[in-house]
């Protein structure tokens, strides 16, 4: 049986974010692990902006941007996307852009400071910047896990999902630091994703893919 083929990169939040939706949509995937300084020719053929994730579809189309393979994985009434419903679509892609575009940018700055001194763009003072810009949105996050289980309501939907990965990824920076920010609820719902046995899943070590090897699935 042909199943669609995912190139990830296992700590990649962007392809995190993909195996997740995929998983919990139950879409089977031949799943190939890459290494980012030395991406497989069959990866760049179909999709040259070689960034992963990559989902090419058994009929040979190509899906690219995580969001989409998110997008393409749930449908309309799954239950990620109707736990948003009540509140606004709208309101969820918001805040997914938001993390995308800003929160994204600060944490590149904050986690990855020596590739921005080049550039002139990195300092410990603009450091510091870029830490407390970041807690901005991790601020927003805050005040609505004060309220609800999950970003919008008492179960998770498609922008905890979305988010969570990065959220990740900033706590990873200086972990005892991100366990002293007044943000407990934010915390709690890190933790509580990260103990999630679909996440435990979808982090299952595999060895970089090479042509001819074995073949991995997603669960």
């Amino acid at each position: 049986m042909k199943y669609p083929i995912l190139y990830s990169f296992r700590r990649c939040p962007y392809a995190m974010r993909a195996r997740m939706a995929l998983y919990h949509a139950g879409v089977q995937c031949e799943l190939r692990e890459i290494v980012l300084k030395d991406k497989p020719a069959a990866m760049l053929e179909i999709s040259p902006k070689a960034t992963v994730p990559v989902l090419q579809l058994t009929d040979g189309s190509v899906i690219d941007e995580s969001l989409d393979i998110m997008n393409w994985a749930l449908s309309e009434d799954d239950a990620w996307r109707h736990a948003a419903s009540d509140h606004g679509k709208d309101a969820m892609f918001d805040l997914i852009h938001v993390n995308d575009v800003d929160f994204k940018m600060h944490l590149d700055r904050y986690k990855y400071p020596q590739r921005f001194v080049d550039r002139g763009d990195s300092n410990d003072v603009h450091d510091e910047h870029h830490f407390h810009a970041a807690c901005d949105f991790l601020a927003q996050l805050e005040d609505k896990l004060k309220k609800t289980a999950y970003l919008f309501g008492d179960k998770p939907c498609m922008a905890d999902v979305a988010i969570f990965p990065f959220v990740r990824q900033f706590s990873a920076v200086d972990r005892l630091r991100f366990n002293r920010l007044s943000f407990t609820h934010v915390q709690d719902w890190l933790n509580r994703w990260l103990a999630d046995q679909s996440f435990q899943h979808i982090m299952v070590k595999h060895q970089p893919w090479l042509s001819g090897d074995k073949t991995h699935y997603l669960y």
